[in-house]
């Protein structure tokens, strides 16, 4: 079964890149098909269970009470521009992590693109200053006002990442900036859950692109990169 994507003028397929974004340097990280080019965090292979690739769409669900656990590339990056096609049941938390490594103080860890239901899940009033909710820099940094599409509908996550310098967007929207060597990032790790990490959250060179397993089906596709020389 193929699904396409509506573009404009013509239709694409899911999961495909076209001769313009191959000319650009983009790469598929998610092939429509399975998790290759997938592991668990600290291990070689993806989870066993709870991600299921289905008409080209690849799912997170929990399996009875269990769940799979998080999934992250094979390869780290340093600067680059990441798209994620996403799409949440009602109450759904997730999240798309991106330098994602292992802390001398800390454990693992990475900045998170936050995904959630602003208006159904429990974490949305938690934080500070909106800074749980979707698109916003999970715990540290809120978004400017965006417009969400509806539970059940996709929506698309963009980040792009230059030296210290990120931007998220979504649904082509500009929607937060920040620069990680900045006093108001520091401020922000400061008061953040990650106040006591080693080095300071964030401040790393490079690292995996994670896709989050917080226990509710949540739905990815179109998962693209494209690294900057």
């Amino acid at each position: 079964m193929f699904l396409f994507l509506w573009t404009g003028n013509i239709y694409s397929q899911n999961n495909q890149l076209t001769a313009k974004e191959k000319k650009e340097g983009w790469v598929l990280l998610f092939n429509g098909k399975n998790l290759d080019g997938w592991t668990s965090v600290g291990k070689d292979t993806p989870p066993a269970f709870g991600w299921v690739v289905e008409d080209g769409i690849l799912n997170v669900r929990k399996q009875g009470d269990k769940r799979g656990g998080d999934i992250i590339t094979r390869d780290q990056y340093s600067d680059f521009d990441l798209k994620v096609d996403f799409r949440i049941t009602k109450g759904a938390n997730s999240g798309i992590k991106y330098f994602f490594t292992k802390y001398e103080k800390g454990g693992w860890l990475g900045l998170e693109y936050q995904i959630l239901d602003d208006e159904n899940h429990p974490d949305a009033k938690l934080g500070r200053d909106g800074n749980r909710l979707e698109g916003g820099l999970y715990d540290m940094l809120p978004t400017s006002p965006k417009q969400v599409n509806p539970i059940g509908e996709w929506n698309q996550a963009r980040i792009v990442a230059k030296g210290t310098k990120v931007t998220h967007y979504l649904n082509g929207k500009k929607i937060l900036s920040f620069d990680r060597s900045s006093e108001q990032y520091k401020k922000a790790w400061q008061l953040s859950k990650y106040k006591n990490s080693k080095p300071m959250f964030g401040d790393v060179k490079e690292g995996h692109i994670l896709l989050q397993d917080h226990g509710d089906e949540v739905s990815f596709r179109n998962v693209k990169i494209k690294v900057f020389k």
